[in-house]
């Protein structure tokens, strides 16, 4: 029997053991999507239990607890950190295959120094444990991203954002560790929300161009798309119900916004037209600029509406949809390929269904003026376990080309969870391990260590263009 999470922790031969600890295990990490805050890193955060570092928003961690029968008050409610995190040792010890139970001991690990394992009758001597370590100063924000080894961090940020404090960073000399922002223009396209003429207001006061029209929206837009490139932005990101495509005539979404500008209701068929228009529209922008766009579909959002109504969202009841029609994805991309202006394209689906429509699609849209041009997005959110990243992995190699795969995001609001690159590059190196060992692929150590080195952080390097 192995030993619980040694240093040979999902690597079962010795192929997988060199490629991990040779090669991947030595790698930084670039992290080109997460949803750190940037003011805490400014600010060199430090906490005062694990359970802020845990629990605070990890609506993960959550959804776990409430599958264990744990009232809301020790999850989300007024119940003392202490409590909560009993409450969550005794989850966690109840988690097997499940990726929480290895990411959660990975950080007591790699930050904590503690190599037993977490459960209801430990929680007291983790939760000391752990509490002294974090009144150290080396456990603060910007110490715990220097400890990852991290070299480069992508937020999530919303085009009317000041950007304040990555300004404030990037005016810090004591911190070279560079912290960009990242473009996510979801609440700007979804017209059908009910505060969307409120946002709007606010579009238009940040740029200085009243948004009364669809083309005011773009200009408004490529003004504030402006603002973030020069703050360092070259990523955007849409959070997406799925890829679709309605196209629509330029006099037509101008109606389908005067009418929603004037408080009326839009139909189904008109919300769709209206964002495969601003997609389309948007899609030329970042070609223009050589932003690389990120695509995440196939959520459905909020379904707990009990829940919803009481936390909001990103609190735990979001889950996998079932309805991406391929086709459409396709034929957006095609909207844009069609006069060379498809930006550098990343796409995640939330549904496991999607990786070989994935894999297919990418393939009929790469070109000359990028390697890997177009990438199938590492396994996401639900995804992100053992069984969806090698699975997503083994698509992406069957149907293109595995060596050129920029690697993993950390998608995260926690600071400790870097290690979830580690146990993605030690999954990866079982994977391709396996497959030498197999004698499917040749011992080239050569090839095998720029391909694991590549995967693991020199890809990402090359593909969204750093200056690192």
């Amino acid at each position: 029997m192995k030993p619980f999470m040694d240093q040979n922790f999902l690597l079962s031969t010795e192929t997988a053991q060199r490629l991990y600890h040779e090669y991947a295990e030595v790698m930084p990490i670039l992290d080109y999507h997460c949803h750190l805050n940037p003011q805490e890193i400014y600010e060199d955060r430090k906490f005062e239990n694990i359970t802020q570092v845990w629990l605070g928003g990890d609506h993960y961690k959550w959804r776990q607890m409430r599958s264990n029968g744990v009232e809301e008050q020790y999850i989300t409610g007024n119940a003392s950190d202490r409590e909560k995190f009993q409450k969550w040792a005794e989850t966690l010890e109840m988690a097997i295959g499940n990726p929480l139970y290895h990411w959660s001991h990975l950080e007591l690990k790699r930050y904590f120094g503690y190599d037993g394992y977490l459960n209801g009758e430990t929680a007291e001597e983790v939760w000391n444990l752990c509490n002294e370590k974090l009144a150290q100063e080396g456990m603060s924000t910007r110490n715990l991203i220097k400890k990852s080894n991290v070299t480069l961090v992508c937020t999530t940020d919303d085009p009317i954002d000041s950007l304040k404090w990555h300004k404030k960073i990037a005016e810090d000399e004591s911190f070279d560790v560079q912290v960009l922002p990242a473009w996510r223009p979801d609440k700007a396209m979804n017209l059908e929300k009910p505060d969307y003429l409120e946002y709007l207001a606010k579009l238009s006061d940040v740029s200085g161009i009243k948004v009364d029209s669809f083309k005011a929206l773009i200009d408004a837009l490529k003004n504030r798309m402006d603002f973030f490139a020069s703050n360092g932005c070259v990523v955007s990101d849409h959070g997406l119900e799925y890829v679709m495509y309605a196209p629509v005539s330029e006099e037509e979404v101008e109606k389908i916004f005067a009418k929603r500008l004037t408080g009326e209701t839009v139909s189904r068929q008109e919300e769709l037209q209206f964002k495969s228009a601003y997609m389309v529209a948007l899609g030329k922008e970042y070609h223009k600029r050589n932003w690389v766009m990120q695509l995440h579909y196939g959520v459905k959002r909020d379904n707990n509406k009990s829940i919803y109504r009481s936390l909001g969202p990103d609190t735990g009841v979001d889950c996998i949809n079932n309805f991406a029609p391929s086709s459409e994805m396709a034929d957006y991309l095609n909207a844009l390929a069609e006069n060379d202006e498809l930006p550098k394209t990343i796409l995640y689906s939330l549904n496991p269904v999607d990786n070989a429509s994935i894999g297919t699609i990418i393939g009929c849209f790469q070109d000359a003026s990028a390697i890997g041009k177009i990438q199938q997005g590492s396994a996401w959110w639900f995804n992100d376990n053992k069984t969806g990243m090698t699975e997503q992995m083994i698509s992406l190699a069957n149907l293109g080309i595995l060596g050129n795969f920029i690697g993993m995001l950390t998608d995260s609001r926690s600071f400790l969870s870097y290690t979830r690159h580690e146990y993605f590059r030690r999954i990866l190196c079982e994977l391709i391990g396996g497959w030498v060992e197999n004698g499917e692929y040749p011992a080239d150590y050569k090839v095998l260590e720029r391909m694991i080195k590549g995967i693991s952080y020199n890809n990402a390097v090359r593909y969204f263009g750093f200056e690192l």
